[in-house]
C-alpha cells in the first residue's frame, strides 16, 4: 500500500481506491487457485478492496474528519456487507461488518500511534 498514507484522508479518492483494489486483487491471487475460479476470486477480492477504498475516502469527505478511525470502521463494515450479500446471509454480513470494521479501525489507530507488529519496541 505504498503511497496510500501520503496526504490526508478524503483526498485523491480515485488513487486511494485504485491502491486498495490492487491490494484486494493481490489477496485473491494469494489464494493459489487456478483457472476460472482464480479470475472470479480476483474480481471479487478486488471489488472488496474497491468498496473499502471508496467508502473510507467518501466517509472522510462527508464527515470532514480526515484522520478518524470511524471512517475505517465504516469502510470495513461496507466491505462486510458486500460479503454478506454475496453469501446471501444476513448473519455473515453482520459478522463481517463488525469484524472488518473493528479490524480496519484498529489498523488506522495503530498507524496513527505508530504501533508495530514486528521488530524491537520503540522506547
Amino acid at each position: 500500500m505504498a503511497g496510500y498514507w501520503d496526504g490526508p484522508e478524503g483526498e485523491e479518492c480515485p488513487r486511494r481506491t485504485w491502491l486498495t483494489t490492487r491490494v484486494g486483487a493481490a489477496a485473491g491471487e494469494a489464494r493459489g487457485t487456478r483457472g476460472f475460479v482464480l479470475v472470479f476470486c480476483l474480481l471479487f477480492t478486488a471489488t472488496l478492496g474497491a468498496v473499502f477504498g471508496v467508502t473510507t475516502c467518501l466517509s472522510a469527505q462527508i464527515r470532514e474528519e480526515p484522520d478518524s478511525p470511524l471512517d475505517y470502521f465504516i469502510g470495513g463494515c461496507a466491505t462486510g456487507a458486500v460479503l454478506g450479500a454475496r453469501a446471501h446471509s444476513y448473519m455473515t454480513g453482520t459478522t463481517a461488518c463488525l469484524g472488518l470494521g473493528v479490524t480496519a479501525a484498529l489498523f488506522k489507530i495503530g498507524n496513527k500511534e505508530g504501533w508495530r507488529l514486528t521488530g524491537p519496541p520503540k522506547l
